[in-house]
């Protein structure tokens, strides 16, 4: 069997430099390195609405929104499938399946839902749907035979409760569904981007995202108000790298070149970390030269992104054939696993044989 990639977001608005760095980047030399056989893209409405139930046209708008970052960041509808869930009804099928096979217990343990509940304010009442997120996760995977999930750290415990999850079904039906291992981010630095504020983690909704399609005075306004060291008021003042976003940023973007571009001062980051904590150079500076790289990254998936826009009608084609190919590669999936369960009847030729002789015996 090959190798095969699944991976997505939720369509809850335009995406940002978190899912870049976190996933989006690194998808793009995925499917560029020749390594795999198949990658499928998924756009997650179904999942998005388990919590947005109510705004269903939020979702329907943000859908084209995530289409087009994905396109501009470089993926190729000609080498990796870009689809929406809702749009393949086997994988709501093989998730009710797979009910079977976890405990509610098991479901509140999970890390990544125990958090997402809390930062919702679901603790009190919990949408099912919300809840069963690591098994509809699951049959996302597994539909599509994916032995690869490029996730950020954050996504551990949901690819661990996917495993379990074949691990289980395999056990009880005999070998039928792949297990799939989870590919993290290659730079540390990127496993969690931080917030414009500082904050953990970059969301939509704690408002501290710097988005791919910003214009530049946006970005720079946002850049020029990034979280630094408090305690360093003074140019003069020693300053701290450790839990400066600022810092944090430059050592997932930074490049040699740009130094030689923009700041031939310094070498590289290094010297210019060294100068920052000895006292001497003012957050101002440092920040001018962040937004100059974040710049030189960005420009070029903005100005992509503003061609697909001139046709929104082809967007939407290229999604229109992507679920084409998405909903026969888990039909196929489906059908194997109604054959491990014995509940393809139609198809059961044997069976339907023995049934007519038992009877004709009568």
């Amino acid at each position: 069997m090959g190798k095969i990639i699944l991976t997505g977001d939720r369509p809850t608005g335009k995406l940002h430099l978190g899912h870049y760095v976190g996933s989006l980047k690194r998808r793009v030399e995925l499917q560029n390195s020749g390594e795999y056989d198949k990658i499928f893209i998924m756009i997650a409405d179904a999942q998005a609405l388990t919590d947005n139930a109510d705004n269903p046209e939020k979702i329907r708008q943000n859908i084209i929104e995530v289409a087009l970052d994905y396109l501009s960041c470089g993926l190729d509808p000609q080498k990796s499938t870009l689809f929406i869930q809702s749009m393949v009804p086997e994988l709501t099928e093989l998730a009710f399946y797979y009910m079977n096979l976890v405990t509610v217990s098991r479901l509140q343990r999970n890390p990544t839902v125990k958090s997402e509940i809390q930062m919702r304010n679901f603790e009190a009442s919990i949408p099912v749907g919300f809840f069963t997120y690591p098994i509809s996760q699951a049959s996302d995977i597994t539909a599509f035979r994916a032995t690869t999930v490029p996730a950020g750290e954050d996504q551990m415990p949901m690819v661990e409760q996917t495993r379990e999850i074949v691990h289980k079904f395999n056990s009880v039906y005999g070998e039928t569904l792949t297990m799939p291992d989870i590919l993290l981010p290659e730079n540390q630095v990127c496993m969690r981007l931080p917030g414009t504020d500082g904050k953990a983690k970059m969301s939509k909704s704690l408002g501290n995202c710097i988005y791919l399609s910003d214009e530049p005075e946006e970005m720079r306004k946002k850049v020029m108000s990034m979280y630094t060291d408090p305690n360093h008021i003074r140019v003069q003042d020693p300053g701290c790298i450790e839990g400066n976003t600022v810092f944090t940023y430059l050592d997932a973007f930074s490049k040699p070149e740009h130094f030689a571009e923009f700041w031939p001062e310094y070498a590289n980051l290094d010297e210019v970390k060294e100068h920052y904590q000895r006292g001497g150079l003012g957050d101002v500076k440092v920040k001018k030269f962040l937004y100059k790289v974040l710049e030189a990254e960005l420009a070029p998936i903005r100005a992509r992104r503003k061609e697909f826009e001139k046709d929104i009608p082809a967007v939407y084609e290229i999604l229109k054939k992507g679920c084409a190919v998405a909903r026969a590669e888990a039909a196929s999936t489906l059908e194997d696993v109604r054959a491990a369960m014995k509940i393809n009847y139609f198809d059961d030729a044997a069976l339907i044989a023995e049934q007519a002789k038992r009877y004709a015996k009568g």
